[in-house]
């Protein structure tokens, strides 16, 4: 299924022609987040009761991939926007904060990392502290943030207007992300606005990790995808004798193991994210699944070195697309949810009981 057809022509074209434009202002275009909130992407986890879509895991991490595809960065806060309305809904009863539903399609961003604490008192909780990476904040009109309040971790309410913003982002891959700081000095948050947080489901934190892994699968299909322009170009091997790369057995043969890596990343991808949304789910299912997604973005990363080779020393030209996908799947693949010594770490000890 093509990116053209999830998010159509015009969509994915926006993103494409913006996609530069995001990566050197260290935040998302606007013309691209206004393409999405028209396609409704950033209502996917806006529950259907005030106007969204409330979609399954294996919605998101299609509709993820494909925007990946034209723009991984924007990709990047589309996913971030699902975990932090996901974090909303499964912390706050709804009931109360109206107001922060009240825009389906509002882009939300969150951190799930303690990164203040706030003091109890009559007027609410007052809220000191800072939450580095916190991917589109710049754009945001509410920021769901982890914190500590009384000795419990908590979550808060708070809109991006009442924080300060700090341009600390400053990465050689998804830099359109705009993954900067977000500063409370002293911010007072309503009561009814924080939560302490109960652990979290093993689908909803399969949820959070596909919502990074669908923008780094989307990233090595949209390199792909210039990878078979090259071959239907008349380009050759330089210093061969062929005619086109085609005729070259060894490039087809690279061409298969690159695709075939993707594919097989993609279906890894969704086979988990249909798991997340079976009621059968267990925790003990959890290392292994998060083996499988570690396994899924080291595949795209191996992907597009193969397309690399292909392509030679002229894919890392700053005016190549190939050079752009590749930084965004290096660092975009190094996510903690993708963390690939941590997820064998934590498969093994399911193995053998240590004496």
């Amino acid at each position: 299924m093509s990116i053209d057809y999830i998010i159509g022509d015009e969509t994915s074209g926006i993103l494409r022609t913006h996609a530069e434009k995001a990566e050197r202002d260290d935040r998302p275009a606007a013309e691209s987040l206004e393409a999405l909130r028209k396609n409704g992407i950033f209502a996917l986890r806006t529950p259907r009761k005030y106007g969204g879509a409330w979609a399954d895991t294996e919605t998101v991490a299609r509709r993820l991939t494909d925007l990946g595809r034209a723009c991984p960065s924007t990709a990047w806060i589309a996913g971030a926007c699902v975990t932090a309305k996901n974090i909303a809904v499964r912390c706050f009863p709804d009931s109360l904060i109206p107001e922060f539903w009240a825009d389906p399609d509002a882009i939300v961003c969150g951190m799930g990392v303690p990164g203040a604490r706030g003091e109890s008192g009559p007027e609410g909780v007052r809220v000191s502290g800072r939450w580095p990476n916190v991917s589109g904040c710049e754009d945001a009109a509410w920021a769901v943030l982890a914190l500590m309040v009384d000795g419990r971790f908590s979550f808060a309410l708070i809109p991006v207007t009442d924080l300060a913003v700090e341009r600390t982002w400053h990465m050689a891959g998804m830099r359109g992300t705009g993954s900067h700081t977000l500063v409370a000095e002293g911010t007072m948050v309503p009561a009814e606005r924080i939560a302490a947080a109960d652990p979290f489901h093993v689908g909803d934190l399969l949820l959070y990790s596909v919502t990074v892994l669908g923008p780094v699968v989307g990233a090595a299909r949209g390199a792909l995808d210039a990878i078979n322009a090259m071959f239907a170009s008349d380009r050759k091997p330089f210093m061969s004798s062929y005619s086109r790369m085609a005729e070259s057995p060894g490039a087809r043969h690279w061409l298969a193991e690159a695709t075939h890596l993707v594919n097989r990343a993609e279906n890894t991808m969704l086979a988990i994210a249909h798991a997340a949304d079976s009621p059968d789910l267990t925790e003990a299912e959890s290392p292994r699944l998060h083996m499988d997604l570690a396994d899924a973005a080291r595949d795209c990363r191996a992907a597009v070195e193969r397309m690399l080779d292909l392509h030679g020393a002229s894919g890392f030209n700053t005016a190549n697309v190939l050079q752009r996908f590749w930084r965004d799947v290096s660092v975009g693949s190094r996510h903690p949810h993708l963390n690939p010594y941590l997820a064998v770490e934590r498969f093994g000890s399911t193995l053998v009981t240590p004496r």
